[in-house]
């Protein structure tokens, strides 16, 4: 497994595909899971759902390989990252064709059912440390916030982003500099409302 840590993606990739080494996929798994979940937690904000699609996303990644339909263009990260991108925006489809239930006072009766809850301690600290950020990056226009997520939360280039997003690659660093305008403007609204 050591040798396979300092192996590259594409390395990884073949060795999964022949049949010799399930760590393999492992290790390209732990290179890339904080980076392919950040960016779905960011788009989806929930981290159960987030959860789900990421364990999705990767079933798919496997089901791919292992059908040899997998087409090196590139890095496997922005592949991936397409992939949970797509996913997301499937859910979010689905979601917008399911009828929701609601309670008398008109909320979705979902949000009413905490099937499992957290320690308030846990819920605390998280609230603290990415509330203030997670309202602002809610305010944006949804194409600013995915580029913003997508540039910082994933590290990827503005090629990477433009091909995630299929836009040009202009396009993603004008979404990013409207975004983060936008963003300094909330910060400074915020401010003031304090």
């Amino acid at each position: 497994m050591k040798t396979l840590f300092h192996a590259s993606d594409t390395q990884l990739i073949h060795a999964f595909q022949e049949g010799n080494a399930n760590d393999a996929l492992e290790v390209l798994i732990n290179r890339y899971k904080d980076k392919i979940f950040s960016s779905i937690l960011f788009l989806v904000k929930d981290k159960y759902l987030a959860e789900d699609l990421f364990q999705d996303v990767f079933i798919k990644i496997i089901d791919t390989l292992k059908n040899n339909k997998y087409s090196e263009e590139g890095k496997f990260l922005p592949w991936a990252l397409r992939i949970s991108h797509n996913l997301c925006v499937d859910h979010f489809r689905k979601v917008k064709r399911t009828p929701t239930i609601q309670t008398s006072d008109e909320r979705d009766i979902f949000e009413t059912i905490n099937i499992v809850e957290e320690s308030a301690e846990n819920k605390i600290m998280a609230e603290q440390s990415h509330s203030r950020v997670r309202k602002m990056l809610d305010m944006l226009p949804e194409d600013q916030r995915e580029v913003i997520v997508l540039r910082h939360f994933a590290d990827l280039s503005f090629k990477e982003i433009a091909d995630i997003t299929k836009c040009s690659i202009n396009t993603a660093l004008g979404r990013m500099r409207y975004g983060l305008i936008n963003l300094r403007r909330l910060m400074e609204e915020k401010q003031i409302a304090l």
